[in-house]
C-alpha cells in the first residue's frame, strides 16, 4: 500500500472518530434535554393533579353556627410530618419509595454531625390547601419525632412565610417508649378535651387514643386525597365542646395505618 494511501485511510480513520465522537456528544446533549422536558411535564402534571380534584366549600357561618362556637374554647390541632405532610428521602437511600424520576417538592441541605445532607422532599397532595383552610378553624401545632434541623427546615417551607405553624416540637420533646417515639399532647395543651392530632403512626399517640385522627401513610401516590376528605370532619370537630366525645368512637381505626 501506497504512502499516500496510507494517509487517506488515516484521515479518513480520524474522521469517523471526530463523527463518532459528534454523534455521542450530540445523544447527550439530546438525552440530558429530553430529561429536562420531562423533569417539567411531570412537574407540572402534579401540578395539575394538585388542583383538579374538588376543593371543600367552605360556607360563612350562620348567625346561629357562629353562637354555638363562640360558646366552646378554640383547639388545637397537632401536625405529624413525615408520611402525613410529607415524604423525603435522602443522599444515599437505596429503596426509594418514590418512583424514580419523579421531581420533588423542594430540597433541603441541612449538616448533621458535620455532614451534609440533601433531603428530597415530596408534598402530599393537597396539603398547602388543606393548611390554609385548617390553620382558619384551629391553632395549629407541628410535632415530629425527626431532628429539629430537619423538621424546622421542613415546617418552614410549608408554612412559607404565613404564619401557620408558629409552634413546633421535635424529636427531643418525644418519649422514647418500647424502641418507637412518642408524643405527649398533654405538654402542648393540658386540656385534653381541646387538642387532638393528626399522625400516620399510631404508636406517635398510644397515650391518647381518644385525641388522635388516624391518617394512611403516604409516600407517591399523586391522587391521594386523605387531607381532603378530612376537611368536613374538622370543619365539624371544631363545634365540639370536647373532641374525644367524637374521636373516642374511632379507635377500631387506628389499627388499620
Amino acid at each position: 500500500m501506497s504512502h499516500q494511501s496510507r494517509r487517506v485511510l488515516l484521515t479518513t480513520g480520524q474522521m469517523w472518530k471526530q463523527v463518532q465522537m459528534g454523534l455521542r456528544a450530540f445523544l447527550l446533549f439530546t438525552q440530558k434535554i429530553w430529561s429536562f422536558i420531562c423533569y417539567v411535564i411531570k412537574k407540572q402534571f402534579r401540578v395539575v393533579l394538585q388542583h383538579q380534584s374538588v376543593k371543600y366549600q367552605v360556607l360563612p357561618l350562620s348567625p346561629l353556627s357562629r353562637h354555638r362556637l363562640s360558646l366552646v374554647k378554640r383547639k388545637v390541632l397537632v401536625l405529624d410530618l413525615d408520611e402525613t405532610l410529607i415524604h423525603s428521602h435522602h443522599d444515599g437511600v437505596i429503596r426509594q419509595m418514590v418512583k424514580p424520576g419523579t421531581p420533588p417538592d423542594f430540597v433541603l441541605k441541612v449538616t448533621i454531625e458535620r455532614h451534609p445532607v440533601r433531603f428530597f422532599v415530596h408534598k402530599r397532595p393537597h396539603v398547602d390547601y388543606f393548611l390554609q383552610i385548617v390553620s382558619e378553624w384551629y391553632d395549629l401545632v407541628v410535632f415530629t419525632a425527626s431532628m429539629e434541623i430537619y423538621g424546622a427546615a421542613v415546617a418552614d417551607k410549608l408554612d412559607g412565610g404565613k404564619g401557620l405553624l408558629p409552634r413546633r416540637y421535635y424529636r427531643q420533646h418525644c418519649t422514647l417508649d418500647y424502641g418507637s417515639y412518642t408524643k405527649d399532647l398533654s405538654a402542648i395543651c393540658p386540656d385534653l378535651a381541646s387538642i387532638f392530632i393528626l399522625d400516620n403512626s399510631p404508636g406517635a399517640y398510644r397515650a391518647y387514643p381518644d385525641n388522635a385522627i388516624p391518617i394512611k401513610s403516604w409516600f407517591s401516590d399523586p391522587l391521594d386525597t386523605s387531607l381532603l376528605n378530612l376537611l368536613p370532619v374538622l370543619d365539624a370537630l371544631r363545634f365540639t365542646a370536647d373532641v374525644r366525645s367524637v374521636l373516642s368512637r374511632n379507635l377500631h381505626l387506628h389499627r388499620l395505618w
